[in-house]
């Protein structure tokens, strides 16, 4: 024992820790439920955090089918479109088989032709028949180039194929034959 220290001062720092530890019981208790409500809460958080995550996971695999769907069935309409034109171009062959009148084998061909071409508007799809205007590299494939006396260099003279475009997007250029300036002028 230091010559501070006394056995009254040992008695008292005692007492002090007794009195502290057995003082508020309800201080004890109040912190005590304190930590039993933030467990509570953790366990709220942890859960919300689950469901969470369990909804993106969800989500995530919902997009991934719709994704597979749409590869998978992405042509529905296309083919919609087009099996009355193949209908139609089945019944024209059946009936070339059996008749000799070509005048009513034109008219079914201009009909299937028609059917062809509304198919074409439901889908968007224009032709690029660029006859009498302008080259346009973007959207034609010169195929050969002539001399003309009477065009304009860079004019399209004749079509030899069509182009098509989809909702504005070239799916073919056009093959087109182009006027060069006349040799020697």
């Amino acid at each position: 024992m230091s010559e501070h220290d006394s056995p009254a001062s040992e008695q008292s720092s005692e007492a002090t820790s007794e009195a502290a530890a057995t003082a508020n019981p309800t201080e004890v208790e109040q912190l005590r439920a304190a930590l039993e409500a933030m467990r509570s809460e953790i366990d709220r958080h942890r859960d919300d955090a689950l469901r969470a995550r369990a909804d993106v996971d969800n989500a995530r695999k919902r997009a991934q089918r719709d994704v597979e769907a749409a590869h998978k069935y992405g042509l529905e309409r296309l083919v919609e479109a087009l099996l009355p034109i193949k209908d139609s171009l089945d019944l024209g062959l059946e009936a070339s088989k059996s008749t000799t009148d070509i005048k009513s084998l034109q008219e079914g061909m201009a009909l299937t032709q028609q059917m062809f071409q509304g198919a074409f508007d439901k889908l968007e799809v224009t032709v690029v028949d660029p006859e009498g205007g302008r080259f346009d590299p973007a959207l034609h494939q010169a195929v050969m180039m002539e001399a003309h006396p009477s065009a304009a260099p860079n004019t399209v003279l004749r079509v030899l194929q069509r182009g098509y475009s989809l909702h504005e997007r070239l799916i073919r250029p056009a093959m087109v034959v182009v006027a060069k300036a006349p040799e020697g002028a």
